[in-house]
């Protein structure tokens, strides 16, 4: 699918995108992958790491529209993985997070079509379903405009999908790193935000085999989420430190108990498929599209009215020995 392809992955200088990096060089023979980010020394310190022949490296923000356009000529795949996802940062800093998450979103889409990209998908949260917090109200914007822009691209084979999923286990300022952190500093017990708190979290491979996997199964417009595990916070503390006491701090600004990934209110729009789901689009394009039949050759059933995936109510949980086994791995 990538052998001689030219990929664009913004924000490429993160977690996603050096995982997603190492797999494609080992599954592809991509002609070009170009990082785009605005972290020159990030960018110094992959170059470090990645050195292949096909590898480019462009300083730029998503924010830069001309940059933007410049750095997507002949590409033929985007991932859009750059935003501002800090949720108690984004409460303070809302217009910052609006910039960078909606009107990056919106530059990346005018990019790609005016370089007659031919698939771009962007990495969404579940913090985008029924947000509470600025962060998740500005992914579920990004959402809304990558599904719209299929409606934009009139006769050229430009499209456009979206990938949602939970917290990457051991990513870049995610809860694992940062327990390690504070049990590495010699803290005597763990914060802890609610006792009942769970959350869906995916590794970073998986995250990214399901990026590959929806580049081959999209038509344009569906938001795909994987069926994932989900954990509780406190056995995730207990696993890593299960002599420690924990400490109740109440939850953050912008935080929920549970995550959703599919709303009871898109039930009717909402596709069940053996490892994932697809939320349909709420508007109609020009071109009539079956999504309840991939490239794969799968087929989706409708959920039940009212279905709602979430992390509390989840049929798939990590244990505490899963837990110890995963952390020992990272």
């Amino acid at each position: 699918m990538l052998n001689a392809k030219n990929i664009l992955i913004t924000g490429g200088t993160g977690s996603f995108g050096k995982k997603f990096t190492q797999i494609i060089l080992k599954k592809y023979k991509p002609n070009k992958i170009i990082i785009f980010s605005r972290d020159e020394l990030k960018h110094f310190e992959m170059a470090q790491e990645f050195n292949n022949r096909c590898r480019r490296y462009f300083i730029g923000d998503v924010r830069d529209a001309d940059r933007l356009k410049k750095a997507m000529k002949d590409v033929d795949y985007v991932i859009h993985a750059a935003a501002l996802k800090h949720v108690p940062i984004a409460e303070y800093n809302p217009m910052e997070c609006i910039k960078t998450n909606i009107n990056g979103a919106q530059n990346v889409i005018d990019a790609a079509i005016d370089n007659n990209v031919e698939k771009i998908i962007a990495l969404s949260t579940d913090k985008a379903a029924n947000p509470v917090n600025l962060y998740g109200a500005t992914k579920l914007a990004s959402d809304k405009l990558f599904v719209a822009a299929n409606n934009l691209v009139g006769g050229q084979k430009t499209s456009f999908s979206v990938v949602r999923y939970g917290n990457v286990i051991g990513s870049r300022g995610s809860v694992i790193p940062y327990f390690k952190k504070l049990l590495d500093n010699g803290a005597t017990k763990l914060p802890i935000t609610d006792i009942k708190m769970t959350r869906f979290f995916i590794t970073l491979e998986d995250g990214v085999n399901f990026v590959l996997s929806s580049f081959i199964r999209m038509q344009g417009g569906e938001i795909f989420i994987p069926k994932i595990p989900s954990m509780k916070i406190i056995d995730l503390a207990n696993a890593m430190a299960p002599n420690l006491p924990n400490d109740i701090v109440g939850i953050r600004p912008g935080e929920k108990l549970h995550e959703i990934m599919c709303p009871a209110d898109d039930s009717h729009l909402t596709l069940e498929f053996d490892d994932h789901y697809v939320i349909t689009p709420t508007i109609q394009f020009s071109a009539k599209r079956n999504f309840l039949k991939n490239s794969l050759g799968e087929i989706g059933l409708n959920v039940p009215q009212g279905f709602e995936y979430n992390s509390g109510k989840n049929d798939s949980w990590f244990t505490q020995d899963k837990l110890r086994t995963i952390i020992k791995d990272i």
